[in-house]
């Protein structure tokens, strides 16, 4: 988030025409600057509401990772207790008729093998949490997406304000409404994860 806000070219026209709607009794120009101030608000809420899913995706993306690095690390620990035992089983073949070494790799390669199975698990349940976490990511990404399309026609909207109050045209302040519904019916969506 931004400490400052940018101004559009169409900021000006719609400040100047609120105030020119307030000194006189233009329906029609505070018809619209009212809704162009609803939807200034709805607009601020839906980027809010964007920019958090944003972060959100971020986040469950970046969980994904290093519990993927945390897996990895499982499986490589998981492999290295497997070569251990094949070489304990390999002692054990090699020990011949010394009953102490073979007692010794048996055990060995026996403790290898059951530390495998915990090993396994571990890296199993790591993997498992990169698959929620991916997708709790793309369906936020998702949910980003359509609060983004929803701001996007809501600033469409508040433009066309601008642009009904200077050229006083009712068939463009019918534009207008159909536009910010379109914002609306956007961000609806997006709050239902459609």
């Amino acid at each position: 988030m931004s400490d400052f806000e940018v101004h559009g070219p169409h900021d000006h026209a719609v400040e100047h025409a609120t105030e020119h709607a307030a000194h006189s009794s233009d329906s029609m120009a505070s018809r619209v600057a009212v809704m162009t101030a609803v939807l200034a608000t709805v607009g601020a809420m839906v980027s809010y509401q964007s920019g958090n899913a944003e972060n959100l995706a971020l986040y469950y993306k970046n969980e994904a990772a290093i519990r993927k690095t945390d897996a990895a690390n499982q499986w490589a620990y998981y492999q290295a207790k497997g070569e251990k035992q094949n070489l304990a089983d390999l002692g054990a073949q090699l020990s011949g008729n010394d009953p102490k070494a073979l007692e010794h790799f048996s055990s060995e390669a026996a403790r290898y093998k059951s530390e495998k199975e915990a090993i396994r698990k571990q890296a199993e349940s790591l993997e498992a949490q990169v698959k929620e976490a991916d997708e709790k990511s793309e369906t936020l990404l998702h949910r980003h997406h359509r609060w983004a399309q929803s701001m996007m026609v809501v600033q469409i909207s508040i433009a066309l304000a601008a642009i009904t109050l200077l050229v006083r045209k009712s068939w463009l302040q019918v534009c207008t409404f159909g536009a910010a519904a379109t914002g609306i019916v956007l961000g609806a969506l997006a709050m239902l994860g459609i």
